[in-house]
């Protein structure tokens, strides 16, 4: 590729609080991608749910994800340990899961000019939002290391939660997003592992900028 100018999409995968989330922003920041957390988009809909659940339906919700802006993303009461479990019940349902996807395919193959591309990062991006990804990347770390990342989250919000509450909620959240029949996590051959468990967000972002520089400079 054309190291002046050049249009890339990034696909990552990866369990709860495994650290795509910083890495994909790392990364888009570097390269000037296009970023967006699907994950948010499913927490949207759950806070939505939990917020208005007698106006809660089908029509209700694709007018909401039409209007929806990036920024209303940025909503800290869409960490919330509620909003979690609940994201991971309706992300089963194929009506919900249809409406997310129109809206993360537009993003990911016509992001804003400004951009140089897309990186998008959720549960089943490598193989079914961007199968044609020109990279992609399945980041993971053990459940205990995710747990306590997402506890120090919750924490530096005020959020009154305990560690043995947050691991439950990843372990609950790790069962719904491998099994469900719909769109289930999963590492695709030809993703990239990165383990996250002994490496800071430096040398996470390093391992992976290194394999995006050698194609697209070379």
């Amino acid at each position: 590729m054309n190291k002046e100018k050049f249009f890339i999409k990034i696909a990552i995968d990866s369990p709860a609080a495994a650290g795509a989330g910083t890495l994909a922003k790392l990364i888009s920041k570097h390269y000037n991608l296009f970023y967006l957390d699907t994950g948010k988009i499913y927490r949207y809909v759950a806070y939505l749910k939990l917020k208005h659940p007698k106006k809660f339906n089908q029509k209700f919700i694709k007018l909401k994800i039409k209007s929806l802006k990036i920024k209303d993303l940025s909503n800290k009461d869409l960490l919330s340990n509620a909003v979690s479990i609940e994201s991971s019940v309706i992300s089963k349902l194929k009506t919900i899961r249809k409406l997310v996807h129109s809206f993360q395919l537009k993003f990911a193959y016509k992001p804003p000019k400004k951009f140089n591309g897309s990186c998008l990062d959720g549960r089943d991006i490598t193989y079914k939002i961007i199968p044609d990804a020109d990279f992609k990347f399945y980041i993971t770390a053990n459940v205990n290391t995710r747990a306590l990342r997402r506890y120090k989250e919750l924490k530096a919000l005020n959020k009154k939660i305990s560690y043995k509450d947050v691991l439950k909620s990843i372990k609950k959240r790790d069962k719904n997003d491998f099994n469900r029949k719909i769109s289930p996590l999963k590492k695709t051959k030809d993703s990239i592992l990165l383990n996250t468990t002994k490496l800071s967000k430096r040398q996470c972002f390093l391992k992976i900028k290194k394999i995006i520089d050698r194609k697209i400079f070379n």
